[in-house]
């Protein structure tokens, strides 16, 4: 990653628009124009798979089909695949600052089902179809066929499945339902179609203004996926193909219970046994559509937090030893260097900061973690070059929030280490601080930008039900607070 660069944390549900949840639309492109005029290098997202119970970017059904949410409909009725009359008058929720995700799970789909029908009645809509499937064998025809006989299922998740023959896989049984439910094959298959050329005109586009999309992997996939339908081998699993043991991590000062993710734990020798081959597939898979890879929870790579499947709390677990360097080498022989971000938040131990001096990429700082009474090693006076600094993750407050929960005593250690101007507003001091450390790259959320609230808060770890909904207006976003981000941008030479 160059020397001295700069961008902004937005996934891109947060966007603004008319339909609900933000999309790749009209103000996808605008908000590039904002980058652009502002001298940021980077867009940086949150996972852009799909998203199930509880609404998490972080539990998806495919470690790499991508959120249908996210497909703008002017941008098919451009193409001549709806009418404006098929959804100018649906009810997308009426909160323009919050996302309703039953409600656009209802609503959204007639929609679809529209377009697709209309994109499959055309000759040569098929071919590219085809020409999409061929690109996309490795994953396509698995996700579209699981996703269609869970919705035959009533949406159950895997493990609940009535018919066990389907959720083993018989070949006889899969064959039936190929059949009896290809057209929902092709619906899920089509609307992967739309959701990757709509992005990738979108980040073409960015590309070609100079923004670089930094992307998020998570480090696991979800218990009810593709993955753990047709290669349950690669996870540590019983005879039924049930998870024996889930990811967490444990009690720390941020989660006195530790957090419960559920997750299923890789079997870490098989992978081994195929020289990783599935990583390199998803690397490869996820450089396809991102200019720069955050990797979730780096640490789970050194060693792991293993939580037995029936317990109530991730207090109770135990570590166990990841790939370590292995991985990453040979993800490195196959595929080159790669501009990856470590995500080494959390507890990490010497073994895991040996794991990302050995893989030499850039870790994070977070300035909000920096306060609390010791010299923490994300104050910025110890900051390293090869680093990508945050005021705060998708996981924490935003400034505003972070800063009204201090002591007294922490509020004026805070003022003073920033050098906090009267009356500046504490989310302007910190951006300032972080623009003018020596990390390589800063990265502003957007929250922070826009001086919100605690109720733009994006995720609160261990909770569900309110979290990813919040989303921007576009009137919050004011000249001023465009100068500032470009002034400070310029005054501490990260401007691209």
């Amino acid at each position: 990653m160059k020397s001295r660069t700069s961008g902004v944390l937005m996934h891109i549900t947060s966007l603004p628009g008319e339909f609900g949840i933000g999309t790749f639309g009209r103000e996808a492109y605008n908000f590039v124009d904002f980058l652009d005029e502002t001298k940021q290098t980077y867009w940086q997202l949150l996972p852009l798979t799909t998203t199930s119970y509880g609404d998490s970017p972080y539990q998806s059904f495919s470690a790499v089909a991508g959120n249908t949410n996210l497909i703008d409909f002017t941008l098919l009725a451009e193409q001549g695949l709806l009418d404006k009359d098929d959804y100018i008058d649906v009810n997308f929720g009426s909160n323009v600052e919050d996302i309703d995700y039953g409600l656009l799970f209802e609503v959204r789909r007639p929609i679809l089902d529209k377009a697709v029908s209309k994109f499959l009645s055309i000759q040569d809509n098929i071919t590219k179809l085809n020409d999409f499937r061929d690109k996309n064998r490795n994953w396509l025809v698995d996700y579209a066929e699981y996703m269609a006989i869970k919705e035959h299922f009533n949406h159950a998740a895997l493990q609940k499945w009535p018919d066990l023959r389907a959720k083993n896989r018989d070949f006889n049984t899969l064959e039936r339902y190929r059949d009896t439910l290809k057209n929902v094959i092709l619906y899920y298959e089509v609307t992967q179609y739309f959701f990757f050329e709509q992005y990738l005109n979108l980040k073409k586009y960015a590309n070609s203004k100079g923004i670089k999309i930094i992307g998020d992997m998570p480090i696991y996939v979800s218990a009810d996926s593709v993955e753990m339908w047709t290669m349950p081998h690669l996870f540590k699993v019983d005879s039924n193909n049930e998870p024996l043991a889930v990811a967490g991590c444990p009690a720390d000062d941020f989660s006195p219970e530790g957090q419960l993710w559920g997750n299923p734990l890789y079997n870490w020798e098989k992978h081994k046994e195929t020289s990783y081959e599935w990583w390199i597939y998803r690397i490869e898979e996820s450089f396809k559509i991102y200019d720069v890879l955050r990797i979730d929870h780096f640490k789970g790579f050194s060693d792991y937090w293993q939580i037995d499947r029936n317990s109530q709390s991730a207090k109770y677990g135990s570590w166990q030893e990841g790939p370590g360097i292995e991985l990453f080498e040979k993800i490195k022989e196959r595929l080159g260097n790669l501009p990856i971000i470590a995500e080494n938040l959390g507890f990490i131990d010497a073994k895991a900061e040996k794991l990302l001096e050995d893989s030499g990429y850039p870790g994070m700082k977070i300035l909000q973690f920096a306060f609390g009474g010791e010299d923490s090693f994300d104050l910025p006076h110890n900051y390293t070059a090869n680093s990508v600094a945050y005021t705060g993750t998708h996981d924490n407050d935003v400034i505003n929030g972070w800063y009204e929960e201090q002591s007294e005593e922490t509020k004026k250690y805070v003022d003073k280490y920033i050098n906090r101007h009267k009356d500046e507003p504490i989310t302007k001091a910190m951006l300032r601080t972080l623009y003018s450390s020596v990390s390589n790259t800063a990265i502003a959320t957007m929250q922070d930008l826009l001086d919100k609230d605690k109720s733009s808060r994006m995720n609160l770890p261990s909770t569900v039900g309110q979290n990813w909904r919040w989303r921007m207006k576009k009137e919050d976003l004011t000249q001023d607070k465009k100068e500032f981000l470009k002034e400070i941008t310029i005054l501490y030479k990260r401007e691209r």
